[in-house]
């Protein structure tokens, strides 16, 4: 049951992010920084893909996939129409990776000690989606403040 609603929350908030991404009027704007806020919404949306794709899609689902933490920050010029495939392919990748994941195993250890001890799967999907969600608020306030 929890699993189905985490397949639509995760659906609905990455769609959110195609949307945010998409709603940039300027493409040089996804990669401004200004004052305090030190991550551009491209490097942001970057994290999100490469976060979601290695602990989900890899992890969970078994894709193929080699996370480069280091060019999710320090990557520069995406353009907006490759960040969109990539969100796209995301979406594809988590819910087809949720929806072949036994309900059972939620509460079965994730096969990774991300945070040095144990977890079940369900506090560890529970904590990505909190990260997800996080992020797309701090790429939504960028694109509000920064997209001029």
């Amino acid at each position: 049951m929890i699993l189905e609603e985490l397949i639509r929350l995760f659906e609905r908030d990455i769609e959110r992010l195609k949307v945010e991404i998409n709603d940039y009027s300027k493409e040089e704007n996804l990669w401004k920084v200004e004052h305090d806020i030190t991550n551009s919404a491209g490097n942001l949306c970057l994290h999100l893909v490469g976060n979601m794709s290695h602990f989900v899609g890899k992890e969970i689902g078994g894709f193929d996939y080699t996370r480069d933490r280091e060019f999710e920050f320090a990557g520069k010029n995406v353009p907006k129409a490759e960040l969109i495939a990539m969100v796209e392919k995301l979406q594809n990748v988590v819910t087809a990776s949720l929806e072949g994941l036994d309900e059972s195993m939620l509460v079965k250890d994730y096969p990774l000690e991300v945070f040095g001890s144990k977890m079940s799967h369900n506090f560890f999907l529970i904590h990505l989606f909190g990260h997800f969600s996080y992020h797309l608020g701090q790429i939504n306030y960028h694109r509000r403040m920064l997209d001029k």
